[in-house]
C-alpha cells in the first residue's frame, strides 16, 4: 500500500504533533505501507521522514526544485521527485496512492487538503482521505465542512468524503472502512436547488 502525507514543516509547534507524527510512522512502517510526502526536512514532515528513515521504511518526497535549492530536502531521504512548480508536486503527491492522510498543518497543509476534497467531489480523486484531528486541531474544520452541508453549499453526502480520527493507531481502520466513492461522483456534486425567500 501507499499512502500520501500532507502535513506541516513549523519547527515550533508543540511537542504532541511531533509525538503523533512519530506514532504514525511506526504504525505505517509495521504496515509496511511506502509513504509518500512533501520531502521536507522540518515540522511535522521531518519528524515523519526522520523515523521512517530510521526504521528503513520506503519512502518518496516529492518537492518543488527551488524548495530543493535552498535546501528543504530531507538530507536522509533517497528516493526525491523534483518538480517544476507546486502544483505539478500536488498532482505527483496523489498519483498511484491509495489514500491521503493529512496531519495538522498551516495553508499548505490546508490547501493540498481542500484541492484533493473537491477533486474527489467531482469524481476525479476516489481514495480514502483521513484526518488526523491531534489534540482536536481539526474541530473547527469539522464544524466548518458541516456548517457548509446546513447552508446547501454542500449534501451530506459530501461528508462521507473524509474521515476524522484522533489517535494514529485509528488511521488505518478508518483507510480500511472508507465509504466506497466513484467517478461519477460528479453527478451528485452540485446540492439540491432549495426555493428562493
Amino acid at each position: 500500500m501507499r499512502v500520501t502525507i500532507y502535513s506541516a514543516s513549523s519547527a515550533t509547534i508543540h511537542k504532541q504533533y511531533f509525538d503523533a507524527a512519530r506514532e504514525l510512522a511506526e504504525y505505517l512502517h509495521k504496515a509496511k505501507v511506502e509513504i509518500v510526502f512533501g520531502g521536507g526536512a522540518t515540522g511535522l514532515m521531518g519528524q515523519l521522514a526522520d523515523t521512517y528513515v530510521e526504521l528503513g521504511g520506503d519512502i518518496l518526497g516529492i518537492m518543488p526544485q527551488f524548495m530543493k535549492d535552498i535546501e528543504w530536502a530531507h538530507p536522509g531521504v533517497k528516493r526525491f521527485i523534483f518538480t517544476e512548480t507546486m502544483n505539478q508536486r500536488k498532482e505527483k503527491l496523489i498519483e498511484g496512492t491509495d489514500a491521503i492522510i493529512a496531519l495538522p498543518g498551516g495553508t499548505g497543509t490546508l490547501e493540498e487538503l481542500f484541492e484533493v476534497i473537491t477533486l474527489k467531489r467531482l469524481g476525479l480523486f476516489t481514495k480514502p482521505i483521513i484526518i488526523l484531528n491531534t489534540n482536536g486541531y481539526y474541530d473547527h474544520l469539522r464544524a466548518m465542512l458541516e456548517h457548509c452541508v446546513t447552508e446547501d453549499f454542500m449534501i451530506e453526502k459530501h461528508l462521507t468524503m473524509w474521515s476524522f480520527v484522533d489517535h494514529p493507531h485509528e488511521v488505518f481502520p478508518a483507510i480500511q472502512s472508507a465509504e466506497e466513492w466513484k467517478e461519477d461522483a460528479i453527478n451528485y456534486t452540485v446540492p439540491r436547488e432549495v426555493d428562493s425567500l
